[in-house]
């Protein structure tokens, strides 16, 4: 079977769908999901506008930009210690 990949907005849909009195089972079935997902989702993405979910797309993006960034410098940093410690 073809996954399905859902965007933020798509999941925001359906959750505000669900909380306007939707069936949670018929909304599931209709779009083949499965009630775990569901309600991960839920508890992810409840509450939010699709304008906050952008957001948090952006900031997970900026923060694994930022992970990446600190491990090359320590890695830089273990390098140049290294190569002092030879020096000596």
């Amino acid at each position: 079977m073809k996954r399905k990949r859902y965007t933020e907005e798509q999941i925001i849909v359906l959750l505000k769908e669900n909380a306007a009195g939707g069936n949670t089972a018929g909304i599931c079935r209709r779009e083949g999901i499965s009630l775990n997902t569901f309600y991960r989702w839920k508890s992810k993405y409840g509450g939010m506008e699709v304008s906050e979910a952008k957001r948090l797309r952006e900031l997970e993006a900026e923060n694994s930009r930022l992970k990446k960034l600190l491990a090359e410098s320590v890695l830089d940093c273990a390098a140049l210690k290294d190569v002092l410690r030879k020096n000596w």
